[in-house]
């Protein structure tokens, strides 16, 4: 068993973004650990904040916004740490899959070059040992005659084996998180299982934290042992995957999950939630999701819910929320 103690540790984060003098809120007072050996789940429709969530984590958003609040990894606190201090966890401890990697690959180096990079930053690998390695991380993530493709350029690959080397680069240091940033969405459904099945298979063998962002439920479903729901920027529901899909207690949650086709006939319309999320310029005073709910009350609409125990594992931001399995409000 893993030692459950978190080593990283999200509370209040805040990400703001700026146009023409607006501040565009982006991430809200989100919070939440992650332990050595555990996958955590990011669900949400696009433009609920979860990607910027990870790039905040990394470092990566105070470039281009404000970031505040706290992420505490292994006792330091990442927010107010100074880019260069910053640098030697990026890659070595705290490592990032991206989203599509035909823009996070560079096309022109090799991909033995572009994982001997990330070595050459985050380890003392002499040049014979580098390489030694990145055949090594070819193997463990399935590409067949390691060696020679060290020399292939990323157009040589197809959509999985690119992101395969994505994992490699990430993974080559041996980090203790792993960032992933919805890693299957361009693939088929076969390759997306096997790109799955490698992230958890690497997590178990190195003893690696994981935060999943996605918004395939069944993919939570598979993969997350916790999860946590977001919207407009802010965590609406979080809990066991366990918990949450058996018995969802926000409006959203429910919405997403009416939204998964299961044992319908034939012709019968598909479910969507009513209506769309909103613009981060025009977010509503109260409950951002209170034009889209059915359950709505006065109180979603003169203030925020906070992201409040329903039990001691479990946390719902609502003030009206569902009781029952078939989406039943109070």
């Amino acid at each position: 068993m893993y030692d459950k103690t978190p080593i990283l540790e999200v509370e209040g984060l805040n990400t703001t973004f700026y146009r023409n003098g607006q501040a565009l809120p982006a991430v809200r007072e989100v919070s939440f650990s992650v332990a050595r050996g555990e996958v955590l789940g990011l669900v949400g429709e696009s433009g609920s904040g979860k990607s910027v969530t990870l790039r905040s984590i990394m470092g990566l958003a105070r470039r281009y916004g404000d970031v505040s609040g706290q992420v505490r990894w292994q006792g330091r606190d990442l927010v107010l740490m100074p880019d260069r201090e910053l640098r030697h966890i990026q890659g070595r401890e705290i490592a990032m899959i991206f989203q599509e990697p035909m823009t996070s690959l560079n096309p022109l180096l090799t991909i033995g070059l572009q994982i001997e990079e990330n070595l050459l930053a985050h380890t003392d690998l002499s040049r014979a040992a580098r390489r030694d390695r990145a055949i090594e991380m070819l193997d463990l993530v399935g590409i067949p005659s390691a060696a020679q493709r060290l020399k292939d350029y990323p157009h040589q690959f197809s959509g999985g084996m690119r992101q395969r080397v994505m994992i490699a680069i990430a993974l080559a240091a041996n980090p203790k998180l792993l960032l992933a940033d919805e890693p299957t969405t361009a693939l088929d459904v076969t390759i997306q299982a096997q790109i799955l099945d490698l992230i958890l298979h690497l997590a178990e063998e190195m003893e690696m934290g994981v935060v999943l962002v996605t918004h395939d439920l069944g993919v939570v479903a598979q993969t997350c042992d916790n999860v946590s729901v977001m919207y407009a920027g802010r965590i609406v529901e979080q809990g066991s995957v366990r918990d949450v899909l058996r018995e969802p207690r926000h409006p959203y949650t429910v919405g997403l999950m009416r939204s998964v086709p299961e044992n319908l006939p034939p012709r019968t319309p598909l479910y969507s939630i009513p209506g769309v999320p909103p613009s981060l310029d025009t977010l509503p005073s109260g409950c951002a999701f209170a034009p889209r709910c059915s359950a709505c009350v006065e109180a979603c609409v003169q203030g925020r819910p906070d992201l409040s125990h329903i039990s001691d594992t479990r946390h719902v931001a609502c003030f009206n929320p569902v009781i029952d399995a078939k989406g039943n409000a109070a």
